[in-house]
């Protein structure tokens, strides 16, 4: 199981490859994928749908024998996107020597330290002249081999480095692409790089959203290979155990024995969770809510729906670090290997309440899944997620919750294996 979240880890460097991962699960398993410009048609119980926004949001639907307005649905929720760096336009910066670097923006949150001295790639989406200015082509990059590094500065120029170094982003955070060796090169190194990749010509690029990521593959460490490490843990780990959850029956049973569920199953996957939701295609967009009264036949039943229905707002939770027990909560401090965490805040940056608590609770123990509570060091500042935001277009009850990691934010987070096979079980026995 662990290795199924490896390979899609090794498959989703960025938001817009995750989509195109979930995708292809999703067309293996029989779901067909609709526009959100054309008429849904006939909808009926069994129906098996996707579709998917700015090619870096999926929405998956799994229709019931129940009609929504009676029975509600079932959501899973989590996002695609994790903290990074996004190349900026005329990106190239030739210096002494012939040397080219990156001019980069931050995206999201980011440990920047751990960014240093690792071999780096690029990944992301290049847009193509189409049929009309109306209507580009949209290609996916992805470059699998080592292009990039972010180096330090010796130690020996920087003798407070190991006291805590304050980082520009400007500055500091700028990659290596590598060495002009002729005229023809200058100011052309990145883009020979997407033609060469894609297979294009220069003069069809019309603009792209690149962002760098580790090149390094996940791995399982520890004694009993009990912990895993990887970029994008955080969110995608969530991303996948919804997705096995989902398709969960089409791993296991045969295609004539198929079930058709009581209760309509979703499973949203957002971008733009770790810049604050905002967009088309992130938690605060309408565009999930339009989908499902439009499932739903009207907005009379999408309303009623809600009323029934649960949600499962799943980023990942804060694990307790044996190094810095003094952050944490005294009694509610989840560790790895506990099972999947159910998240509580005060000022309601979470969407949990007793309630929703006490449902996803149960549904863990019917599972046979441990379950943890996290809570904030009251002195500590805690940060927001999913559940909330979604709340506001669509006022569902649910829980926010997720497996807890080390490292959160990290260029490498630590999780548990333990956790991960936990969370399918849980979010399995939901759909169920």
């Amino acid at each position: 199981m662990i290795n199924r979240l490896i390979d899609f880890l090794q498959e989703s460097p960025v938001n817009f490859l995750a989509v195109q991962a979930v995708s292809k699960r999703l067309d293996a398993a029989g779901y067909k994928r609709i526009d959100a410009t054309a008429a849904l048609g006939e909808v009926k119980p069994g129906d098996k749908l996707y579709v998917t926004k700015n090619d870096s949001s999926i929405y998956a639907f799994h229709i019931g024998q129940q009609p929504m307005e009676e029975a509600g649905f079932h959501l899973i929720c989590a996002h695609c996107d994790s903290p990074t760096f996004r190349i900026k336009p005329n990106a190239e910066m030739t210096c002494e020597g012939g040397i080219v670097k990156l001019n980069t923006e931050v995206y999201g949150g980011p440990i920047m330290s751990t960014w240093f001295d690792r071999p780096l790639s690029l990944a992301g989406r290049v847009i193509v002249r189409g049929k009309d200015a109306m209507h580009p082509e949209t290609k996916l990059l992805h470059v699998k081999r080592p292009l990039l590094v972010i180096s330090n500065l010796a130690i020996h120029f920087n003798r407070q480095v190991n006291d805590g170094v304050k980082l520009s982003k400007q500055k500091d955070m700028l990659p290596l692409l590598g060495i002009v060796n002729s005229r023809l090169e200058y100011d052309n190194l990145l883009m020979n790089v997407i033609t060469e990749e894609l297979g294009i010509e220069a003069s069809e690029v019309l603009d792209f959203d690149l962002y760098l990521y580790d090149s390094t593959p996940a791995c399982t460490v520890g004694v009993h290979n009990e912990f895993i490490s990887a970029g994008r843990l955080d969110d995608l780990s969530m991303v996948h155990a919804g997705l096995e959850a989902l398709l969960h029956e089409e791993l296991r049973i045969k295609k004539e024995e198929r079930r058709i569920p009581a209760v309509t199953n979703i499973l949203a996957i957002f971008d733009n969770e770790e810049t604050g939701s905002q967009t088309k295609q992130g938690a605060g967009s309408p565009f999930l809510a339009s989908m499902i009264e439009r499932l739903a036949g009207s907005r009379e039943n999408m309303m009623r729906a809600i009323e029934l229905a649960f949600m499962v707002s799943a980023d990942n939770a804060h694990a307790w670090h044996p190094n810095y027990s003094e952050k944490y909560d005294p009694t509610n401090h989840p560790v790895l290997g506990g099972g999947p965490v159910i998240k509580f805040n005060a000022a309601q940056k979470y969407a949990s309440d007793a309630v929703s608590a006490a449902i996803f609770a149960e549904i863990c123990r019917e599972a046979g899944v441990p379950c943890q509570r996290f809570v904030n060091h009251s002195d500590v500042a805690g940060g927001s997620t999913l559940g909330n935001i979604l709340a506001s277009s669509l006022p569902l009850r649910g829980v926010d919750m997720g497996n807890p990691i080390l490292g959160m934010h990290s260029v490498r987070e630590t999780g548990s294996v333990k956790d991960h096979e936990y969370c399918i079980k849980a979010f399995t026995k939901f759909f169920e």
